[in-house]
């Protein structure tokens, strides 16, 4: 049995075998950014690596799309058996290499949502549609689109990974996923899973790398579809990548969510789980309602009760049963979460709570402070990039028009969050939002329901019968029937 901590050379799992990349690869340390020690070292394939891994998806490809869709749901249900045994194992993996707590976040959220995201397709899968007659004479299927190339982030690692692989394998495609080396254990474990559950070799293979992995996977002539979660820089690359061979892309991207508490609203209620949310994960989910939006007439109530809110999370070490807030995931990331805390004093946010450096007594360690800014403005920076760490943007607003006029004010269009006196005037505003999701008062997201952005957040959908819908092309059969 492997160390789920370690990794060895064999470090890419291509054809059903674990290989060493075939140029010897580059090692690429992996950091506990609570420690900031080298835990272990991941080897890097190249484009080559990728060619291979291709190669075996495609020559997988026909024999597990002609598998029976039961046979298929069948295998995915040991998957699920598999991964649920090994569910602490896994999230153990997610705590050393990206920091989320072990008991807060880690076990029942981290790694419960990629067993979650199985069940959930399985079940979205034994009611879809795959064929059907839309007349007397005209027959539609639907049929895997193929080999799919995936290429999953470090901040919901398993969520991201298995809302792609879930629908692929439900669907008969076969797959290549290119996790982010900041997430190499538990994606080592993933496909660890897979072999133990039995999936046929070439139906999923996994290749570690960086740039000229991913280039090669979005060109590659064999490759039929690209889904990538990443940031807006990465989706266009891809996407120019991908276009000379006309292959379906995918894009969850990026989010600047506003949370919009209406006049009436219980503040302290309202502040106070927007705080929560935000800084949940330390701030680095793509649909973290980092804006958000106060009447200015209750303004200093409200940065009152974020003060209190953010002052109380527990910072700290994520293997601490108590820590509710663990440390940024890497060092690139810290530094550019730092970046952005002091561009925020630099351009005339005022400083609520928070603010540069770690917070007291931490002295290592990629920790960022809980951070409010107030009195800031749709023109700053602050307000408008991604920043994907514990940094709420408080902002206020005169009438409910300049509200729905500020959040709509973005590149972004993933999720909004309105919070309002009654459910009724909540979801008039939500209506008005420009985003492809509205949280209402409080609701959490629904793992069946479709995850995805307008505008520069991407296109497509995942999760539940929205992400099956990806890996599906249409076919029209007519002439069934004499007409």
């Amino acid at each position: 049995m492997r160390d789920p901590l370690k990794l060895t050379p064999e470090s890419l799992f291509v054809g059903g075998e674990w290989r060493a990349p075939v140029d010897g690869g580059q090692s690429l340390p992996v950091v506990n950014p609570a420690t900031e020690e080298t835990i272990t070292t991941v080897q890097l394939g190249s484009a080559g690596d990728a060619d291979a891994a291709v190669g075996f998806a495609r020559g997988a490809f026909p024999a597990w799309s002609a598998t029976p869709l039961l046979s298929r749901l069948e295998l995915m249900e040991r998957v699920c058996a598999v991964f649920e045994r090994r569910m602490p194992e896994i999230a153990r993996a997610v705590t050393t290499e990206m920091g989320a707590p072990y008991q807060k976040l880690a076990l029942p959220r981290q790694a419960a949502v990629g067993l979650l995201q199985m069940r959930s397709t399985i079940a979205a899968a034994r009611s879809f549609s795959f064929d059907w007659m839309l007349n007397r004479t005209t027959r539609i299927r639907r049929e895997p689109v193929g080999v799919c190339a995936m290429i999953t982030p470090w901040n919901w690692p398993l969520n991201q990974m298995l809302i792609k692989v879930a629908p692929a394998l439900a669907t008969g495609c076969t797959m290549v996923v290119k996790p982010s080396p900041y997430a190499a254990l538990s994606a080592t474990l993933v496909a660890e899973v897979m072999a133990e559950a039995g999936v046929p070799p070439g139906v999923f293979n996994l290749v570690h790398g960086e740039v000229p992995v991913v280039t090669r996977l979005a060109s590659h002539p064999l490759v039929d579809m690209v889904s990538l979660t990443g940031s807006n820089a990465a989706g266009a690359a891809v996407s120019a990548a991908a276009a000379p061979t006309i292959k379906r892309v995918s894009l969850e991207l990026g989010g600047k969510s506003p949370n919009i508490i209406l006049p009436g609203a219980d503040i302290a209620a309202a502040v106070a789980h927007g705080v929560r949310q935000m800084m949940s994960n330390s701030g680095q989910s793509c649909n973290a309602p980092s804006r958000m939006l106060v009447s200015r007439s209750r303004l200093q109530e409200a940065e009152k009760v974020a003060r209190t809110i953010a002052e109380k999370i527990v910072v700290g070490d994520p293997l601490a049963d108590a820590t509710e807030l663990g440390p940024i995931a890497n060092a690139r990331q810290y530094e550019r979460v730092q970046s952005f805390i002091a561009t925020g004093s630099a351009e005339g946010a005022r400083l609520v709570t928070g603010g540069l450096g770690r917070p007291t007594p931490l002295s290592r360690g990629f920790y960022a402070r809980p951070t409010i800014f107030s009195d800031v403005t749709s023109g700053m920076t602050i307000a408008r990039e991604e920043i994907f760490g514990p940094v709420l943007a408080l902002m206020p607003y005169d009438t409910e028009e300049d509200a729905v006029a500020i959040a709509n004010d973005t590149l972004f269009g993933l999720s909004a969050y309105i919070y309002g006196a009654t459910r009724e005037h909540a979801i008039e505003i939500g209506e008005r939002m420009r985003t492809g999701m509205v949280h209402i008062n409080g609701t959490h997201t629904d793992i069946n329901a479709p995850f995805g952005g307008y505008k520069q957040s991407g296109h497509g959908r995942e999760w539940g019968v929205w992400g099956l819908e990806d890996y599906l092309e249409t076919k029209a059969m007519m002439g069934m029937a004499e007409s």
